[in-house]
């Protein structure tokens, strides 16, 4: 199996989910994103580009099978909320789009056992940028 490719996190939000994982290590729902964050090329915020998913991200993904389009907000758990689209980091597909830049692939794993492709079309919005950008 070919390796994937390193994703980008910004070193705030590296330290927040390494906090957020030591405290939780003891759940399985962690594996997910600890794994994501073993292959993550940690960057300065001035560094991260509009088109990477990062912590607060509002991101557009596509279903490579259907063409169905998803719009989400990637959130910690406290402010997670699936009737508002705010999908965990911790939950599987909000750990598999962090880091990803637009035009990225994802493998996730659905509820019928099999794994479905989903794109990511694109950041709609980016915190991390507009902070850099305050400054």
């Amino acid at each position: 199996m070919k390796p994937l490719p390193p994703i980008t996190i910004c070193q705030n939000d590296h330290a927040v989910l390494e906090r957020l994982l030591a405290q939780r290590r003891r759940s399985g729902e962690v594996a997910a994103l600890a794994a994501e964050l073993e292959r993550a090329e940690i960057v300065d915020e001035s560094e991260v580009t509009s088109d990477v998913v990062t912590m607060g991200s509002v991101v557009r993904f596509v279903d490579e099978e259907t063409g169905d389009q998803t719009e989400i907000t990637l959130v910690y758990p406290h402010d997670a909320n699936v009737a508002e689209n705010k999908i965990s980091v911790l939950a599987p597909v909000g750990a598999a789009l962090l880091g990803l830049r637009t035009g990225q692939s994802i493998s996730w794993p659905v509820p019928s056992g099999r794994s479905r492709q989903f794109r990511l079309a694109e950041v709609l919005f980016q915190p991390a940028v507009g902070a850099a950008q305050a400054y």
